[in-house]
């Protein structure tokens, strides 16, 4: 399951949006089509069915689809704004530091 880490809030609409990180103070700005990936993922579809979703809202192909599909959500993920599962032993991010 994809969804956005904790500390992570989003303001989403149909002509774009952001993720404000709130360990950093940073905004990360969504152009209108990431946007709509990420409220398809965050509706709690499965990544099949969010790739449908995706595919029939901009009438693109599966393929295409899949593919920014996954680039938006491994950006997100790379910059530590979303995971696609949470272990329930993990520290608080603002512990992560401390080892």
């Amino acid at each position: 399951m994809w969804q956005l880490h904790e500390g992570a809030h989003a303001v989403l609409t149909d002509e774009g949006g952001a993720i404000l990180d709130e360990f950093s103070g940073r905004w990360s700005y969504l152009t209108p089509t990431a946007a709509a990936a990420v409220m398809i993922l965050l509706a709690g579809t499965t990544e099949r069915q969010a790739v449908e979703q995706y595919a029939t809202r901009y009438g693109i192909s599966t393929v295409q689809a899949a593919a920014d599909v996954s680039t938006v959500a491994d950006a997100l993920i790379s910059q530590g704004l979303a995971v696609t599962e949470i272990a329930s032993t993990s520290r608080p991010r603002w512990l992560r530091w401390w080892r």
